[in-house]
């Protein structure tokens, strides 16, 4: 039975709740207001403009940048970006995760302390070394020459070498609170390997699955650092990249109003994709050693 709580409690939390719902909303309702001002300006004076227009919009939608390139296009290259990066580390990361949670073999040790090194190590740091690598990774078809470095190929292997480590040990320690009763009985039923992964510990991994789909597809979607070092040709660019190019050097010099639009653009299948994932990414992010 729960106690009660006085009334001037109740009225602290209450407002307490609701300062903490005005400070997350107010930054929103914020760049919204800019990004419906006609004028432009820079430091609006209240948090609607009295002059309304869906101008910004249609600008991003047609040129958000100097460079001949539509939000189409940059849309197209995010998703293929962070798709990509996020359903091969989810598939690859699962199928490992699976052999370092139920299987004893030699290295295994050694294996899973080098996935933790790559955690431990900074991706600003590895810039350097793969853009080396990769720059080297020429191919030539005629006329046509293929530089692996200047191409969204790879941006998505340069952070695959971070987010498939995550994966792995994210998706192990999932699996390890699946109880291993469970495959034991499916063998002893008469079902392979493949069959107690596939029928089994997949449906039961799917929150993990769900936050680690989710978590690589954010880094993807709001890649910079791979993306500004790397790539050179406009056709190649991504939301993250554009949105950076918006900025002036001076705060006069930035559209705010298209700025803010093309930031709400970029936000929005993000918070989207959030929603459809809510359950699982919940019980994910939960998840405890007696589930």
């Amino acid at each position: 039975m729960s106690a009660k709580i006085s009334f001037g409690k109740q009225l602290l939390y209450q407002l307490l709740l609701l300062f903490i719902t005005f400070t997350v909303l107010f930054p929103i309702l914020w760049i919204v207001g800019m990004s419906l001002d006609a004028k432009n300006i820079a430091r609006p004076t209240s948090l609607f403009p009295s002059e309304l227009s869906i101008q910004a919009y249609e600008r991003v939608l047609t040129k958000p940048t100097a460079n001949p390139v539509t939000f189409i296009e940059l849309t197209r290259n995010s998703l293929f970006l962070a798709g990509g990066v996020a359903i091969f580390s989810v598939l690859v990361g699962v199928l490992a995760a699976y052999i370092f949670s139920r299987f004893q073999f030699r290295g295994r040790k050694a294996l899973m302390m080098m996935v933790i090194t790559v955690l431990m190590l900074p991706s600003i740091a590895t810039i350097a070394p793969l853009f080396v690598l990769l720059n080297r990774m020429q191919f030539t078809l005629g006329d046509v020459v293929f530089n692996l470095r200047n191409s969204l190929f790879g941006v998505g292997l340069a952070m695959l070498s971070g987010a498939l480590p995550f994966a792995i040990w994210n998706l192990k320690g999932y699996l390890d609170t699946i109880p291993k009763d469970l495959s034991e009985a499916a063998r002893i039923d008469g079902a392979s390997y493949n069959q107690i992964f596939i029928y089994i510990i997949l449906p039961l991994a799917r929150p993990a699955l769900a936050i680690t789909f989710f978590l690589g597809f954010v880094a993807g979607w709001t890649e910079f650092a791979y993306s500004w070092q790397f790539l050179s040709n406009p056709k190649s660019f991504t939301l993250a990249m554009s949105l950076y190019n918006m900025t002036g050097q001076w705060s006069g010099d930035t559209p705010w109003s298209a700025f803010s639009a093309m930031a709400l653009m970029v936000a929005f299948p993000v918070s989207m994709i959030y929603l459809l994932l809510q359950k699982n990414i919940v019980s994910g992010l939960t998840v405890g050693g007696m589930k």
